[in-house]
């Protein structure tokens, strides 16, 4: 889930000043496109050009953070998703920030469903046939996830669980990075949102027919 925050304070922008659109991931991934189409369609409403900054790292942590240092004026958002604000302060001792303290939730814009997808490298055309490869391969694998103790890292270790394998989430900083490797076939798996890997798959196939 995409939610918009924006540090408690003042919620009104000022219009003279320009607004920065905060995203913890590094550009390329589902969460920035979205920061960039909203920063165009935001110009307007709001009267004053938007930009979006990226603040990759700690699985978002390092953009909570500024968050919560910037001026409560209302010109400071940041995107995020569930990960940011909901997982980490659960399991990080001290995240550096109180989503329900520090934080005004604005507005929610979208719902990524998560899925796994293999690199060209692997021969598995399925998600039974990528099972049954791994289990070749001693039960043993790496599966690539945008941030460390995500909702991805969750879905390994319950993928891992059920089918027996011993599965080890290898945590990248963002989902651009993780798609680079497993387009290099670096990694064999990896686990984010799907529409990630539907635009890799398509350009994948648009290389193949040329």
């Amino acid at each position: 889930v995409l939610a918009l925050a924006l540090s408690c304070g003042l919620a009104a922008a000022q219009n003279a000043k320009p607004i920065k659109l905060m995203v913890g991931f590094p550009p390329g991934g589902g969460t920035d496109a979205i920061a960039r189409l909203l920063a165009e369609k935001l110009k307007e409403p709001l009267g004053a050009n938007v930009i979006v900054e990226n603040k990759a790292g700690a699985g978002g942590q390092i953009a909570a953070q500024a968050l919560k240092a910037a001026p409560a004026d209302g010109t400071v958002l940041f995107l995020s998703h569930d990960h940011t604000i909901s997982i980490l302060p659960q399991v990080v001792k001290n995240p550096g920030f109180n989503p329900a303290q520090d934080f005004t939730p604005v507005a929610g814009f979208a719902t990524f469903v998560n899925g796994l997808a293999v690199s060209g490298g692997t021969p598995a055309k399925s998600f039974n046939e990528y099972v049954a490869w791994v289990k070749t391969q001693g039960s043993k694998g790496s599966v690539g996830i945008p941030a460390p103790a995500s909702t991805p890292e969750f879905l390994v270790k319950v993928v891992g669980d059920k089918f027996k394998l011993d599965l080890v989430s290898a945590p990248y900083r963002g989902s651009a990075p993780m798609m680079a490797d497993m387009l290099g076939n670096q990694i064999a798996a990896g686990v984010g949102s799907v529409p990630d890997f539907i635009e890799n798959h398509k350009a994948r196939s648009e290389e193949r027919r040329v």
